[in-house]
């Protein structure tokens, strides 16, 4: 499936990513790069630290967002299993996700992120499976 720089601005206005402060800057086959501008929502229960589950969500979606660009029209990605390891602590905004195939199959994708503070420094790092499902992506 095609991904155009219009349906990730389309995308980056959802519900979800808006309240969390997440937006995807690139996705193509087997990466792609977000952004997460954590809202004082978020930052809890330390003020201008996201709580680790933001963290989670943010490398679950940015990795899903690099299989997205691989799959035929009417498929779908999801999470199967994700393993999060929290290297520091979530301090100093922006928070910058990479992330990146690492091995795949017809109907499986092992993928791996990464996240980093303004600094450079690794917050985070995760493993995920997901499974290729058919199901069409929802729009906005």
């Amino acid at each position: 499936m095609e991904i155009t720089s219009a349906d990730i601005a389309e995308f980056n206005k959802n519900p979800l990513y808006l309240a969390l402060g997440i937006r995807i800057l690139e996705a193509e086959a087997g990466a792609a790069k977000s952004l997460l501008e954590p809202t004082d929502a978020v930052c809890w229960p330390f003020e201008g630290q996201p709580h680790g589950g933001i963290i989670s969500t943010l490398m679950d979606t940015t990795m899903a967002w690099a299989i997205l660009p691989t799959l035929e029209g009417g498929h779908n990605c999801a999470t199967i299993h994700l393993d999060v390891q929290y290297t520091s602590p979530a301090k100093g905004k922006p928070f910058t996700c990479t992330s990146k195939t690492v091995f795949q199959t017809s109907r499986l994708h092992f993928m791996q992120a990464e996240v980093r503070d303004r600094h450079g420094e690794l917050v985070a790092m995760a493993q995920g499976t997901f499974r290729i499902i058919k199901a069409k992506m929802r729009r906005l």
